[in-house]
């Protein structure tokens, strides 16, 4: 099974841009755990995260916007 976390923020705007996209991805079966780094700052801290949006899958980071294809193919590839 796949470690996926999606770590953003309330304030930030490509975070909002992204929510929607892994809420789809959830309910089509993907397990992507949705973090606030606000919230959980320990959390991001061991996770190396230094920026909102971040998906780490698998301890492999991409920082930045990404569209639901692009969150697709960074699950399925790892």
């Amino acid at each position: 099974m796949k470690d996926v976390k999606f770590f953003s923020a309330k304030w930030c705007g490509p975070c909002k841009q992204m929510t929607p996209h892994i809420q789809s991805l959830n309910s089509e079966g993907y397990n992507i755990q949705m973090i606030d780094v606000d919230d959980n700052g320990t959390l991001a801290e061991s996770h190396n995260v230094r920026g909102v949006p971040t998906l780490v899958v698998n301890g492999n980071s991409l920082v930045g916007y990404r569209d639901k294809n692009q969150i697709k193919q960074a699950i399925d590839e790892v």
